[in-house]
């Protein structure tokens, strides 16, 4: 009865506008708290508390006109009851690959981070947006403390950078910002004055450099790829005799990016004799560390990015070996004349207000091609203060150590090929069935060989035991790509990887 009053008082001072009847909110909270409390008994129960869990299945695979049959994923005129949607979150996460699993291998990505998934839960519920301190005050200020953390282990004494959706993004803000510096006048006038501008990176690089230049109007046809060696590594002689040639052409060389850890064979680029180059020529240097960054948490590898402090920008992404949860993606920049927001800024008024009553130094948001972002850092942030550094670079020496030793594996036992000796985590190898053995390396034994790892996928996945890419390469038939990142990944997981393809393939 306490309500009765409460609820005619509520109807009696009721206001009619278009139709509508408005009293106080229409939301039933306590019915939207229980949701919650459920739906995050399923999380726990069935993400969570079987991440690690080596017996489940790491995906179980249905053709997508079944599983749309199966998810119910029509939007009808009217809701559904709570128990419905409960059964539907239930469904959602059987049927989504697992790539928390200690044997999900597939991506450049994997595990789970406990730290980095609470701090998703808290942005997630808080639904921040960085542009501004007065709207987002502490995600701003992690930000900028991650930043000049990540900025200290490239070896920059001081710096800038943004986080962003993806390395790819990443890298066209580079390729932007260094056409910005190459010729400031673009950003008012546009393309229609500047010369052929021509960059130049890697054969091995990140499909993203072609995107980017299209993207921003640079043109495929002005990527200059460098031949690169045996092992993945761009060759820097070639590099020089490419600048040559574009010069010699009339056309406008501007950047160079260099890849560290490519995305197939985990190859670093020699930095330091490409940095030699770029200071010969007056090209801004970019990096692509995305995959490769996080060797720098550790003493003990940092030496594969030897001469990355020599970089005008670079991409890194903690998501990756780092598990920092997706996404989460630094572009870093050695500049400290503001040079991101001269290039980026449009400085909307209703935002970025001059006379506001704090340090309107803090309002970032104009450094970035969006308006809303995520407080991505924030992920990070949350991880580097649980495990400290030491932790990480525990993590990464771990991630290689395990790489190392299903090398070696790999080496000992028959029908299984190393492509080459791998500086990283990722292992690239051919499974060798018996039938073919014996056979001889020429056309014939690659033509079947290329055929050998898609059928062996198809039966991992369906079978649900793991995931692991395969692919072919640069002249190479089918072979797989193993990555090792995850604390969750045993040495028992590598031998199952190596007994799992045998079984699944010995009878091809």
């Amino acid at each position: 009865h306490s309500l009765l009053p409460h609820s005619t008082e509520r109807t009696k001072n009721a206001v009619l506008v278009n139709g509508v009847i408005l009293n106080g909110p229409i939301t039933d909270s306590k019915a939207g708290e229980k949701f919650v409390e459920d739906a995050c008994k399923i999380i726990m129960e069935e993400v969570i508390q079987k991440a690690a869990d080596v017996t489940e299945k790491v995906c179980e695979w249905q053709p997508p006109e079944k599983l749309k049959k199966l998810l119910d994923l029509e939007m009808r005129d009217t809701g559904e009851p709570h128990q419905r949607l409960l059964q539907l979150c239930q469904d959602i996460i059987r049927y989504s690959v697992k790539t928390n699993h200690p044997r999900f291998f597939n991506q450049l990505y994997a595990g789970i981070d406990y730290y980095s998934l609470v701090a998703r839960f808290i942005t997630e519920a808080l639904n921040p947006s960085v542009y501004t301190y007065e709207v987002s005050p502490v995600f701003l200020l992690v930000e900028e403390a991650v930043l000049k953390k990540m900025i200290e282990f490239i070896g920059w004494k001081e710096g800038d950078g943004i986080f962003n959706p993806g390395g790819s993004v990443s890298n066209m803000y580079a390729m932007n910002l260094a056409r910005y510096k190459y010729c400031p006048d673009i950003k008012e006038r546009g393309l229609s004055g500047l010369p052929r501008l021509v960059l130049f990176t890697s054969e091995e690089c990140h499909y993203s450099m072609n995107k980017a230049a299209s993207f921003l109007g640079i043109g495929t046809q002005n990527v200059y790829f460098i031949t690169t060696d045996e092992r993945g590594k761009m060759i820097p002689e070639e590099l020089e005799k490419q600048v040559q040639r574009a010069r010699k052409e009339g056309a406008a060389p501007f950047l160079v990016c260099a890849t560290a850890g490519t995305t197939v064979l985990g190859a670093f680029d020699p930095l330091d004799k490409i940095a030699d180059i770029c200071e010969r020529h007056g090209l801004w240097l970019h990096v692509d560390a995305s995959w490769g960054g996080s060797a720098l948490m550790s003493r003990k590898h940092r030496k594969l990015l030897h001469g990355i402090h020599r970089a005008d920008s670079v991409a890194w992404n903690p998501h990756k070996m780092l598990m920092a949860g997706i996404q989460c993606c630094g572009l870093l920049v050695k500049d400290n004349s503001d040079l991101l927001k001269k290039c980026y800024s449009a400085k909307a008024s209703y935002l970025f207000q001059q006379d506001k009553f704090y340090d309107v130094s803090y309002d970032t948001g104009d450094k970035s091609i969006q308006c809303s972002r995520r407080p991505d850092a924030f992920k990070f942030w949350m991880t580097w203060k649980a495990l400290g550094t030491t932790g990480l670079e525990e993590r990464v020496n771990r991630a290689l150590a395990l790489a190392r030793y299903l090398v070696d594996e790999i080496k000992k036992r028959e029908g299984f090929q190393l492509l080459l000796e791998p500086e990283y985590a990722n292992i690239c190898f051919w499974y060798i069935p018996s039938s073919l053995r014996k056979t001889e390396e020429g056309p014939e034994f690659w033509e079947k060989l290329h055929q050998v790892a898609p059928v062996i996928k198809e039966r991992m996945m369906k079978k649900g035991s793991m995931m692991l890419g395969y692919q072919p390469h640069r002249g190479k038939v089918n072979f797989f790509r193993q990555v090792v990142i995850s604390p969750q990944v045993s040495r028992e997981d590598m031998d199952f990887l190596l007994d799992e393809i045998d079984v699944l393939g010995r009878d091809l």
